[in-house]
């Protein structure tokens, strides 16, 4: 009782607060210029129940900005709030001439960005987390034209990974009797295998032999960060045509021994590369293995979503990791008739061409090139089995000319394998995976390759 008081103290103290500074503000600051002098009064205030309805209104106001309007906000944050120079300038000197734990400090308080301190003081809003999910949103479509929002965007990366750590998410069930606004949104979030409608929505979540998990975070209320969508099955399978089938045969659950994560899809565009820690999987695999007992193998049917692109243009370049005697085979990639039903004669030279790339092909920062691997890989999987026509649909084939990947959860085995990719780079991969190209390759776009760990197949 004594908390809804206070609650409710502060609420109307609050609502005060946003009166009276409607009446202050007026109308003239409805412009980006007008924006910014809120935000340098929110900056300069001290007290805390103004401060919420002052933060409340410019996120209101910020989001009836046209998009022109937004990206002018954003532009003059990026610019204008930085460190305090003076300060900073000071800082530096003080600890050069006295090196300890107080001028260090404070010369780490003097570096930071006014720029985190205000989006700090936006989120104490109502709904305020939400806003600057969209505001980073926001920041994405901008600053593809504009290189100096990289440092806002730096500032937003800092905060929302302590705000969206591991220690904060919430697992949650998702099943037909979950409220219709989130089912609603596992709809429309879905990012791998498209849901039409809630017929098949039904198909996927109601069957005894279908899961869904969600990942939800305390400031985010019905707003899921992330789901996984998992099938009960006797076996590893190597195709997702069948495992969606609507005319399979349904498996008790308690029959399963092996749960599959089909799909897992990330649903905040705004929080995009922002870790929320690893293990996420073995969470789901925990929830999984308290409910059924019997299950023992845990793995994924992955699309890969890169594959077609980084093909065409490894072949396209001389300098590319496939071997010259390969390329022949693979010619008939770069036709888009035959490439959108590949022959089956086609199927070792494309199984060869994938394992160079799942082992080899890494982005400038020394990372594997596929995004999924990397996730699961990150996560504490091996890379178990690469499967010619997993995924036939048009889509499967433009990505990944059908391909699709199991990556095994080996309960024993997750931390080292995360340890070994965190730390040393290392590709835990089977030996399955490896016999479908044996010879070594130089890694000629690459700084550093990853090492490759072998592992007999389980």
């Amino acid at each position: 009782m004594t908390g809804n008081f206070i609650s409710e103290l502060l609420q109307t103290i609050t609502d005060r607060g946003r009166d009276l500074l409607a009446r202050a503000w007026g109308q003239e600051d409805e412009t980006p210029a007008g924006l910014l002098r809120l935000t340098d009064d929110l900056l300069k205030r001290r007290g805390e129940a103004t401060g919420v309805a002052m933060a409340e209104a410019i996120l209101a106001r910020y989001a009836n900005l046209s998009d022109s309007g937004r990206r002018e906000f954003l532009e003059c944050v990026a610019h204008q709030y930085g460190p305090d120079r003076a300060r900073l300038d000071t800082a530096i000197e003080a600890y050069r001439n006295a090196p300890g734990e107080a001028s260090a400090h404070e010369l780490h308080a003097a570096a930071e960005p006014r720029r985190q301190e205000l989006i700090r003081r936006l989120n104490h809003a109502p709904g305020g987390t939400a806003a600057l999910v969209r505001m980073r949103q926001d920041l994405f479509t901008h600053e593809k034209n504009n290189d100096d929002l990289s440092v806002l965007d730096a500032d937003f990366r800092h905060l929302f990974s302590s705000w969206f750590n591991r220690g904060f998410l919430v697992l949650r069930r998702i099943d037909w009797t979950t409220p219709a606004n989130i089912l609603e949104k596992i709809i429309r979030y879905e990012a791998v295998h498209e849901i039409r409608d809630w017929d098949a929505l039904r198909a996927r979540l109601e069957p005894s032999d279908r899961r869904c998990f969600a990942f939800f975070h305390p400031r985010l209320i019905d707003e899921p960060l992330i789901f996984v969508e998992v099938a009960l099955t006797a076996d590893m399978p190597k195709a997702i045509g069948l495992l969606l089938s609507s005319e399979r045969s349904i498996l008790p659950a308690q029959q399963a021994n092996t749960a599959v994560f089909y799909s897992i899809s990330n649903c905040q565009e705004g929080l995009r590369g922002i870790s929320f820690g690893s293990f996420l999987i073995k969470q789901v695999v925990e929830d999984l293995r308290r409910e059924l007992p019997k299950l023992d193998t845990f793995v994924t049917l992955s699309p890969v979503p890169d594959f077609a692109r980084w093909l065409a243009e490894d072949l396209a370049s001389p300098e590319g990791l496939v071997p010259e005697d390969l390329r022949p085979a693979l010619a008939w990639t770069r036709d888009p008739a035959v490439a959108a039903e590949p022959p089956a004669s086609a199927k070792a030279a494309l199984l060869s061409a994938a394992t160079i790339y799942f082992l080899h092909a890494k982005t400038r920062g020394a990372m594997p090139r596929d995004s999924v691997a990397r996730f699961h890989l990150g996560n504490g999987a091996k890379l178990e089995r690469i499967n010619w026509q997993g995924d036939v649909s048009p889509k499967g084939m433009r990505q990944a000319h059908g391909l699709m990947v199991n990556y095994l959860y080996s309960l024993d085995d997750i931390e080292t394998n995360h340890e070994a990719f965190a730390d040393r780079g290392e590709i835990v991969a089977s030996g399955e995976v490896r016999q479908l190209f044996k010879r070594k390759v130089a890694p000629k776009s690459s700084p550093s390759p990853p090492q490759v760990t072998s592992v007999q197949p389980t």
